[in-house]
């Protein structure tokens, strides 16, 4: 048997078992969960060379809004794209972390992305608190409510 031979049927072995696994449907399985590390494997590595000193702070930017996206699609592919609803102020506050790095770790520290950065971390967090109050908050809001008039009721000595 010569070397081409051999190679050629390692060829056609290796393109007959991607066929088959094609077929039972591991590369759909795959590209339906795991999408996800296109976004999250540019995000880490931007972080990776910045850390190894070849490339500027202003790749934090990026690489954190790529890690922070990731992790919301993680998320949603694992407890369902319905919760993606309450966690959309997540995008807003990866900007804010992306920010915030580029501050950290820039010299001198630009006060200037840390004050965007601490705006948009607080208009993040705003809107998440408003989106879960706006769904179950109401049930959160009349058990507070609840607890303040039984302790109002049964705690004072003081009456009206």
């Amino acid at each position: 048997m010569s070397k081409n031979q051999f190679a050629i049927g390692i060829v056609f072995l290796l393109a007959g078992v991607v066929i088959m696994l094609g077929r039972l449907g591991l590369f759909s399985f795959l590209g339906t969960n795991f999408w996800p590390l296109f976004v999250l494997i540019p995000g880490i590595l931007l972080h990776v060379l910045f850390f190894g000193r070849l490339l500027p702070a202003a790749v934090l930017i990026p690489g954190a809004i790529l890690t922070i996206y990731a992790l919301i699609f993680f998320f949603c592919i694992a407890f369902g794209w319905n919760k993606l609803q309450y966690l959309w102020p997540f995008f807003i506050l990866g900007i804010a972390v992306g920010l915030y790095e580029y501050h950290l770790f820039e010299i001198p520290h630009p006060k200037q992305i840390l004050t965007a950065a601490i705006i948009l971390a607080l208009v993040a967090v705003s809107f998440f608190i408003i989106m879960i109050l706006w769904g179950w908050g109401v049930y959160l809001i009349a058990a507070v409510l609840i607890a303040i008039g039984a302790w109002l009721v049964t705690g004072r000595k003081v009456r009206w």
